[in-house]
């Protein structure tokens, strides 16, 4: 059995471990586009991943790969609307994966717990009067540009000092629309307008976005940067590197973290875990 909301928005003060499997339910994202476009292949896919331990299912119909295009709130919805609610009646606590509020607010009257936003509240602004409004937890992300471009040419002074004071800004904003402070969880954005040399210093120095005192999500899962360290081309075969990432972040305090394959991870936070704290 996964943890529950309450657990999980404690993980920074308890160091339990949280992890989100990835449930894409488009065509065309990096990984796994198209394999669990159909509804009976999400729903299947997220039992799996529940049964694997994962603690929350986070479920996209946009795909935010680099060089995408946006998807309309009415395509995200027919995309959602027989899969997110049967996911929700399995059991397993439901993030929605979206930058707009009316998909959000379907997935919150569906059952979802949480709102994972990619733009931290900027593509649209009644995002955070909404988790306000129902009181849900929302993840806020850094991401420099879009995902149509943010991989064009990104540039930082000090990509770590950049990151934390974005968050600490969105997360300021947040709490002023309403939203509790420990219902706030944000995410450095790993991959997201962000070479190799800023996704490593981001990993190195976790410990200065998780010093703002908020949950800290991590997703490194199969990104680019892990396959050029390797050489691995194939997203597929980046889970070793994927496990090494996570890791690097749980060591230096994030305890929260959004990957695609659940057991390994999993395992390896669970022994990370039980050394801490022996």
């Amino acid at each position: 059995m996964g943890l529950s909301l309450d657990d999980i928005l404690a993980s920074h003060r308890t160091r339990k471990p949280v992890v989100m499997g990835i449930l894409n339910v488009t065509p065309d994202s990096f990984s796994d586009g198209g394999a669990f476009f159909d509804p009976g292949a999400a729903a299947e896919q997220a039992r799996r991943m529940a049964d694997e331990g994962a603690d929350i299912i986070d479920m996209g119909a946009e795909s935010t790969r680099p060089g995408s295009e946006r998807v309309t709130a009415g395509e995200q919805l027919r995309r959602l609307r027989k899969v997110l609610p049967a996911t929700v009646a399995s059991g397993a606590v439901v993030s929605i994966d979206t930058t707009l509020s009316p998909v959000a607010r379907f997935a919150l009257d569906a059952g979802a717990a949480i709102i994972n936003d990619v733009s931290a509240g900027r593509d649209d602004q009644a995002m955070l009067d909404l988790a306000a409004d129902r009181q849900a937890p929302i993840i806020l992300m850094h991401m420099l540009g879009t995902p149509k471009d943010m991989q064009a040419e990104p540039r930082y002074e000090n990509v770590v000092a950049e990151v934390r004071v974005f968050l600490a800004e969105r997360a300021a904003a947040a709490e002023a629309a309403g939203v509790p402070r420990e219902r706030i969880i944000v995410d450095p954005g790993i991959g997201f307008g962000k070479r190799l040399e800023h996704n490593l210093a981001l990993l190195a120095g976790m410990g200065e976005i998780v010093s703002l005192g908020l949950g800290v999500l991590v997703g490194p899962s199969r990104k680019r940067f892990i396959g050029e360290l390797p050489g691995q081309d194939d997203p597929r075969q980046r889970t070793a590197g994927t496990v090494a990432a996570c890791l690097a972040a749980w060591s230096r305090g994030a305890t929260m973290f959004r990957v695609h394959d659940v057991q390994p991870v999993r395992d390896a936070l669970a022994v990370a875990a039980a050394i801490a704290g022996a």
